[in-house]
């Protein structure tokens, strides 16, 4: 023992002795550190392994200077590999802090289903899941509506809050920025029908009615359904993306605390400047497809400006025009509905942000399909 005490305190050393038969005593010695070579659980393992069997393990920690987790790793070791020995190991020999740590340590219970393997829920259960979403999701949306309706009689009496900014800034947004992507989108739609259609017109000489055929395709339907997509997965996607990060960053709770409805001062003045917009945005579109559709007649058919004009010009009716006025109309709204529906039910995390605008896109697009089908039965039943 006089030897172990003559030890250099700044290195840590690990000494073996065995004081009666079956106890083998491990005498620690110097700094017990990580940012130390510490001795291994190996070298316990070849003492015990050498020599009388061993019974049981104590520990002389009279000479131990400081110590930090390097010591309780290696004790941790020991006491696994005395476990697997049925060797009983006694602690009384570490210092009192040690003890605490190691008493922690094993006592923490494992969390309950860590090595269980996943099990797939039955179809009845997922049947269930699936329905009960279904249901909330369906509460949800007529909440939000119900709020958005409250919202726009305030706004009809002068009791709506929020900035006139904020509605040009939409405004800005959703209309002149939207004009690019829309003009490429419905001159290629254009195109493509003046194609499509040329290709049955020409069996009977009747390429003259491409016009016809682009300008009512356009005005009455193609050029509201493609502006709608374009702003479904622009402004869509975007209004689900702010309001989304502002609900990760709890400002929609500060606006809450200080008084201020979320719905009147954030989803009103978007829904009322996609409204407006939409309808310029389809006329607008209507011009581009039916350009589309003249490039096709007059550089592939050898039709003439004049002639293409005048055929288009009889073709469409302000009845055409109206009835894709009227659905971009409501495409704007269902559009600017879905995304800021998204972005008030999004979630607290970066990834709920990503699914509430995929969510928003999806919404609107689908929203936009089924409108169109049940404006186009209408008009049939109407005769228009």
């Amino acid at each position: 023992m006089d030897s172990i005490a003559a030890q250099d305190q700044n290195k840590s050393a690990l000494n073996f002795s065995r004081p009666s038969e079956g106890l083998l005593f491990l005498h620690l010695s110097g700094n017990w550190k990580l940012d130390r070579a510490l001795p291994s659980a190996e070298e316990f393992q070849k003492e015990s392994d050498k020599g009388p069997p061993v019974t049981q393990v104590a520990f002389d920690a009279e000479h131990l200077g400081e110590w930090d987790s390097g010591l309780l790793t290696f004790i941790i070791k020991i006491t696994n590999l005395c476990a697997q020995k049925n060797i009983t190991i006694n602690n009384d020999g570490l210092p009192q802090g040690a003890r605490r740590l190691l008493k922690l340590a094993f006592t923490v219970p494992e969390r309950k289903g860590a090595d269980t393997k996943t099990v797939r829920p039955s179809i009845i259960f997922r049947t269930g899941d699936v329905t009960l979403n279904f249901w909330h999701s369906i509460l949800e949306t007529l909440n939000f509506l119900g709020e958005t309706s409250c919202a726009f009689m305030k706004m009809f009496t002068g009791k709506a809050q929020f900035r006139a900014s904020d509605l040009l800034s939409a405004i800005e947004e959703c209309g002149v920025k939207a004009l690019p992507i829309v003009s490429l989108i419905s001159i290629l739609v254009g195109l493509i029908l003046a194609f499509v259609g040329s290709i049955q017109l020409r069996m009977f000489g009747a390429q003259i009615y491409i016009a016809d055929l682009v300008g009512i395709a356009m005005a009455r339907a193609m050029g509201a359904i493609m502006a709608g997509i374009i702003m479904a997965g622009r402004t869509g996607a975007s209004y689900a993306a702010r309001i989304g990060t502002m609900q990760v960053n709890e400002e929609i709770d500060a606006l809450r605390t200080a008084g201020i409805s979320p719905m009147e001062f954030l989803v009103l003045p978007r829904i009322l400047a996609l409204a407006l917009m939409m309808p310029l945005l389809a006329l607008y579109a209507d011009l581009m497809g039916i350009l589309g559709g003249m490039l096709v007649g007059v550089a592939g058919f050898d039709i003439s400006l004049r002639e293409y004009y005048n055929e288009t010009k009889t073709a469409l009716t302000l009845t055409n025009i109206g009835i894709g006025v009227f659905s971009a109309f409501i495409f704007g709204i269902l559009i600017a509905l879905s995304g800021c529906l998204r972005g008030m039910q999004c979630g607290r995390s970066a990834s709920a942000v990503g699914d509430a605008t995929t969510s928003a896109v999806v919404t609107g697009i689908v929203s936009i399909i089924v409108a169109t089908a049940i404006i186009t039965v209408l008009c049939n039943t109407l005769g228009i």
